[in-house]
């Protein structure tokens, strides 16, 4: 059995390989991921994350970890619990800080109790839920966790919540023009079309892994990622300093997808990617070209995915407009214990009455598939 749990270990003093060894080569989670966004300031105490994981030890050996933080807002988590806060603001109660387990900023699956065996991914779930208690803190809150994950968690009281990411799955494509052909005859026409608007526009691609970036491509890229916060009047959560970081640390990890017109960039778009799936994060794009958006995370990332043979895309959060361009609807999880039960009840009849309403949604959207009818 592993010692007892801990909250005093930083994520600094664990060695990349023990760390990297128990989340399955899952580049969110990676150690140098993680890390990055600690260094430089992007999720730090000064910004509303406070790192405290969970590590288990065994015989001095790492054998469990949880990224966990002690939050002091409910920003850059994806799974929204604003009414929550303000219920409890209401009623004249504080709702932060709370225990919050996630990767900062990344809505992807993945696991969030890293461990070796059940036995003590069990440990993990049980541990948070003391350390939650311990601290009399408002709540707890696991976003995204594997399957496995989620059952552990809901053993230990946590009331599950569902939602709806969009995926792209590879069945063994040759190339774009295969994927194209499962698709209704509608839906190919209109990807064609997106593509060549894009084309007629001038516009090329260049696909550069971190090995490849330059410091230029990485300027370019966080004024394109500025830019699409700006224009939706938010504050940017990460920085060029971290993006260059993770180019350097991650270059096997890490593909730019870069768009440019007239021997000029215009766009660019970010994601992360293994050898069993890739994860579209952000993009941005000086100058507006019809169908620029779609061809630079979806397409381009699609044809690099065939190429690859990488199995799966997450494309991030929301986009229903996805269901269109190949990606089908796929129900992710989150776990959460409130500790006052007055909440905690009020809470799970709403989550009861969301998740009748995401398996309806899933179901309409199940009947308009973008993929042809086989007979």
């Amino acid at each position: 059995m592993p010692d007892a749990p801990r909250f005093d270990v930083g994520l600094e003093d664990i060695a990349p390989e023990d760390w990297d060894r128990l989340h399955g080569g899952n580049p969110t989670l990676a150690h140098a991921f993680l890390d990055s966004l600690h260094r430089t300031g992007c999720a730090a105490p000064k910004a509303g994350w406070r790192p405290r994981y969970l590590t288990l030890w065994r015989e001095g050996a790492l054998a469990g970890a949880v990224p966990l933080y002690l939050k002091a807002h409910s920003y850059g988590e994806y799974v929204f619990d604003w009414a929550w806060a303000e219920a409890y603001e209401r009623h004249g109660l504080a709702y932060y800080p709370k225990l919050l387990a996630a990767v900062p900023f990344t809505p992807a699956t993945g696991p969030r109790l890293l461990a070796e065996d059940r036995a003590t991914r069990a440990q993990l779930a049980q541990a948070l839920l003391t350390e939650a208690k311990r601290l009399r803190v408002s709540s707890l809150h696991v976003l995204f966790p594997s399957a496995e994950d989620g059952e552990a968690l809901e053993g230990e009281g946590c009331m599950v919540r569902s939602g709806v990411q969009f995926h792209w799955r590879n069945a063994g494509y040759r190339d774009f023009e295969d994927f194209l052909a499962a698709l209704s005859h509608d839906k190919r026409k209109k990807i064609r079309q997106e593509r060549r608007r894009v084309a007629e526009a001038g516009v090329g691609f260049r696909l550069a892994t971190g090995r490849e970036a330059k410091a230029s491509d990485w300027d370019f890229f966080n004024r394109c990622y500025e830019r699409t916060y700006h224009e939706h009047r938010s504050t940017p959560y990460l920085n060029r300093e971290f993006f260059g970081m993770l180019g350097e640390r991650m270059p096997d990890n890490v593909l730019l997808v870069i768009a440019e017109q007239a021997g000029s960039p215009v766009a660019a778009a970010l994601n992360l990617f293994s050898h069993s799936a890739m994860y579209g994060r952000y993009w941005g794009a000086m100058e507006f070209v019809p169908g620029l958006h779609f061809e630079a995370c979806y397409y381009q990332a699609i044809g690099f995915a065939i190429g690859r043979g990488i199995p799966l895309i997450e494309g991030g959060a929301q986009g229903a407009h996805k269901h269109a361009r190949g990606f089908l609807p796929e129900r992710t999880r989150s776990c959460h214990w409130l500790a006052d039960p007055r909440f905690a009840q009020a809470v799970d009849d709403f989550l009861a009455r969301e998740g009748d309403g995401i398996t309806e949604y899933v179901g309409e959207l199940a009947d308009r598939s973008p993929f042809r009818r086989q007979s």
